[in-house]
C-alpha cells in the first residue's frame, strides 16, 4: 500500500507546475474579456451599477472594467498574481452582494455561484502563488541570484 503511495505522490509531483497555470488560464480567460467588454460598453455598464445601486456607477464602471482587465491580465500572466488577485476577489463579493445575492437560496446555491467560485480559484492563488510557470517564478529565480 505504501508504495502506491508513494508511487502516487511521485508522479503528481512531477506535474505541481499544472494547478497554478490552469488556474491563471481559468481566471485570465474569465476576466480579460470581461474587463474589455466592460471598458468597451461603459454606458450599459454604468446604467446596471445603477439599477442595482451601487454608488458613484460613473467612477465604479470604468475601475471594475480596469481592475478585470489588468488584473486579470495579470493573474494569466503570473505577474505579481498576488496582489493582482485581491481586487478580483473584491469585484466578486460586490458582484455577489449587489447582482447575485438574489439568486441565493441555501448554501448549495452560494457554493454554485460562478462569481464565489472564482473566487476560490483566486484564494488558492494568493496562499499557493502563481505556480512554476509564472513570471512571478521568473522574477523570484532572479532577484535570489543578485
Amino acid at each position: 500500500m505504501r508504495s502506491i503511495r508513494d508511487l502516487v505522490r511521485s508522479i503528481a509531483s512531477k506535474f505541481d507546475w499544472l494547478p497554478g497555470l490552469l488556474s491563471r488560464i481559468t481566471i485570465g480567460a474569465i476576466f480579460i474579456p470581461s474587463g474589455w467588454g466592460k471598458l468597451t460598453h461603459l454606458d450599459k455598464v454604468v446604467q446596471f451599477f445603477t439599477s442595482l445601486g451601487i454608488p458613484a456607477p460613473r467612477l465604479q464602471a470604468p475601475f471594475v472594467a480596469a481592475v478585470e482587465l489588468g488584473c486579470g491580465a495579470l493573474v494569466l500572466l503570473g505577474l505579481f498574481t498576488r496582489i493582482a488577485a485581491i481586487p478580483l476577489i473584491s469585484t466578486m463579493v460586490v458582484a455577489i452582494l449587489t447582482a447575485k445575492i438574489k439568486e441565493v437560496k441555501d448554501y448549495s446555491d452560494f457554493l454554485s455561484l460562478s462569481e464565489y467560485l472564482f473566487s476560490v480559484l483566486l484564494v488558492w492563488l494568493i496562499v499557493k502563488g502563481a505556480g512554476a510557470i509564472s513570471l512571478d517564478t521568473i522574477l523570484s529565480r532572479r532577484c535570489d541570484k543578485e
